[in-house]
């Protein structure tokens, strides 16, 4: 099926790509995708896991003999790698393509892994060794988050995106349950100084199976198509169709309306990202940022010292602490994949909001029953594993959010900068919480962090409750319009039960322009017209004067009335999604009725003027716009 239109203008490009994408039902095709690129968070979990498990062995005489200080830079270097990775790697996805990056980022993070493995002494060389193949490994596993997420989001349908990005996003949770067992199997079966190498090898075993499973995966049509490639975004398109047909899938017809013309966007770094969240984009910036800085730091708070409070404050044995840390993983696993699905169907808003506060209230609850001594290790284990149920989730949305409310043209960046921006603040909660735990000896302290911990939490929900982006089930392209989009365009077209959003103008290479859009997405605006049209340069007027305020409280109607003779409408539907809703601003509509002024895509005249003067069609002129 191709579906690539002859251009209005040289470099511009008609496509239906993304409708084509989003009509497709749940196919193998998306079971396999889901299966080679969701393996990047099983992998950082059981890295993770890993490296705190072994921490102990590599301190004996009979392994590296490391100091305590040198066995605990090694996760801090993990991270900083994470970090590096993720910059420098979610900039060349957006650049050079996820396929491309997705294949060389988990070759990166297996060379790296596979390599610690083959540290051989104690000495300032070896340890330098060490901590530079950790970085690398690290460096995989970041750059890998970027260009995962990207991919995921722009190749699943948008009415699954939300449960399966959570989902994915969850199996931190299940890498973390293997690294424990692997662990514990590796340093109890076999000698400690091969136990650890093995632990570290469980990673790069898994991650040759998943290279050759991810040689056959396409690129994302969508980013062939942003980057003017539509020739092979069609090819890739059809062959992800035929893989459907052939698996018993009809395939709908596709909405003309939904076709967007496209103009490669010419500069899509950095700072192009830059200006897009601290322009028009800085409500989402605000709400990226604030989601992630929350989980990062409750997250690494409390799974970091989590052995810690096991054996200081309830005397579990260190050989035992692992099993109640599988319970606690268990319990993280779970949510995401049983309640990942009411993302897409209550809703993003309602959901982040609903398990970031309601997670932290619980913990504030069992805060207080640890400070009055009512907890043991069992029901400690058994009251995280619930809150973290409902916090794993939310956590997970946090990346989904800022995966999908940033353009196609800059994802793998966004995400690469939140998550460097939440690993960054995510760094302070175990070292806080850890000098609140000392010797165990006062649950005071720790009280009062946890409370903090809650109170962190609460807030990243009541700014999801201001500032979230309604996103489920809707197009990519209506949650953030893409820079490359034509001026002037309005982004696919056709009814359809996706709510749209009235864009602003289209942005420039450099993300200038747009905000009217950004504002309209997030503050709800809708517009209701019984016939489809676009506004006159009057009615844009009189809009942007409404919105300003500049005229009052007001709602704004389109009103067509009747257009008499051969007169052409184009549609809107992209934009003017429902009808008879007024406009409204955070939910709440406006005062008094105002009537925008309209015109027809074509000089026309009614008929009877028409015949009466001889003359050409011609339309009469537009009233002059109210306020």
């Amino acid at each position: 099926m191709q579906t690539t239109r002859p251009p209005a203008s040289p470099g511009v490009v008609r496509s239906l790509v993304p409708a084509r994408l989003d009509r497709l039902s749940w196919t193998p095709f998306h079971t396999r995708l889901v299966a080679a690129l969701g393996v990047a968070w099983v992998l950082d979990g059981l890295e993770i896991t890993v490296a705190s498990s072994v921490a102990g062995a590599l301190t004996e005489p009979d392994t590296l003999h490391l100091s305590s200080t040198a066995v605990g830079a090694i996760a801090t270097v993990y991270l900083a790698g994470e970090v590096i990775g993720a910059l420098v790697f979610g900039r060349l996805s957006d650049r050079l393509g996820r396929r491309n990056l997705f294949m060389v980022t988990l070759a990166v993070y297996l060379v790296g892994s596979g390599l610690t493995a083959l540290t051989l002494g104690s000495g300032a060389g070896w340890v330098s060794y060490l901590y530079v193949t950790r970085f690398i490994a690290g460096m995989g596993i970041g750059g890998e988050y970027a260009a995962i997420n990207s991919a995921i989001d722009e190749m699943i349908p948008a009415r699954y995106r939300g449960r399966i990005d959570i989902a994915v996003n969850g199996t931190y949770w299940a890498g973390a349950i293997i690294g424990t067992l692997g662990a514990l199997v590796f340093l109890h079966a076999v000698a400690p100084s091969l136990g650890w190498r093995l632990g570290f090898l469980i990673g790069p075993a898994l991650a040759v199976v998943i290279l050759y499973v991810r040689r056959n995966l396409p690129e994302s049509p969508r980013w062939l198509l942003m980057h003017g490639r539509a020739a092979e975004a069609d090819r890739a398109m059809a062959a992800i169709e035929d893989q459907a047909r052939s698996s018993g899938h009809p395939l709908p017809p596709v909405d003309e309306r939904m076709t967007m013309e496209i103009r490669p966007a010419r500069r899509t770094g950095y700072l192009t990202l830059l200006r897009l969240i601290f322009t028009g984009y800085w409500r989402r910036g605000v709400l990226g940022a604030t989601l992630m800085i929350t989980q990062s730091f409750l997250y690494n708070a409390i799974f970091f010292t989590y052995t810690l409070v096991l054996t200081k404050f309830y005397g579990v044995s260190s050989s035992n602490a692992p099993i109640y840390l599988i319970a606690f993983a268990a319990g993280n696993l779970a949510g995401p994949l049983t309640i990942g699905r009411l993302f897409d169907t209550i809703g993003r808003k309602q959901m982040i909001a609903g398990t970031y506060i309601l997670s932290g209230a619980m913990l504030a609850v069992t805060a207080y029953l640890f400070d009055q001594g009512a907890l043991t290790a069992l029901t400690q284990t058994i009251a995280w594993c619930v809150i973290f149920f409902f916090a794993s989730s939310g956590a997970s949305a946090a990346y989904l959010t800022v995966s999908e409310i940033f353009p196609l043209e800059v994802r793998a960046q966004a995400i690469a900068v939140f998550f460097a921006i939440a690993q960054c603040f995510g760094a302070i909660g175990p070292i806080f919480y850890g000098h609140l735990i000392g010797n165990g000896a006062d649950t005071s302290n720790l009280f009062v962090g946890y409370l903090i911990g809650a109170g962190v939490m609460i807030l990243g929900g009541v700014v999801e409750l201001l500032l979230g982006i309604p996103a489920e089930r809707k197009p990519l392209e209506d949650v953030a319009r893409p820079l490359s989009l034509v001026p002037g365009d309005r982004g696919p077209q056709g009814g359809g039960s996706h709510d749209r959003v009235l864009p602003g103008p289209a942005r420039d290479g450099a993300g200038r322009r747009g905000a009217a859009n950004d504002r309209a997405a997030e503050g709800g605006l809708t517009m209701a017209t019984d016939t489809p049209t676009r506004l006159g340069i009057g009615g844009r007027v009189a809009l942007a004067r409404g919105l300003r305020g500049q005229a009052g409280p007001a709602k704004v109607r389109l009103e067509h009335g009747k257009a008499a003779g051969p007169c052409r409408r184009p549609s809107t539907s992209a934009f003017l999604p429902r009808s008879s809703r007024p406009l409204s601003m955070n939910g709440s509509s406006l005062g008094a009725t105002r009537t925008l002024p309209t015109r027809s895509s074509r000089p026309c005249a009614p008929p009877t003027m028409a015949a009466a003067s001889g003359a050409r069609n011609r339309c009469p002129a537009a009233p002059t716009p109210p306020g």
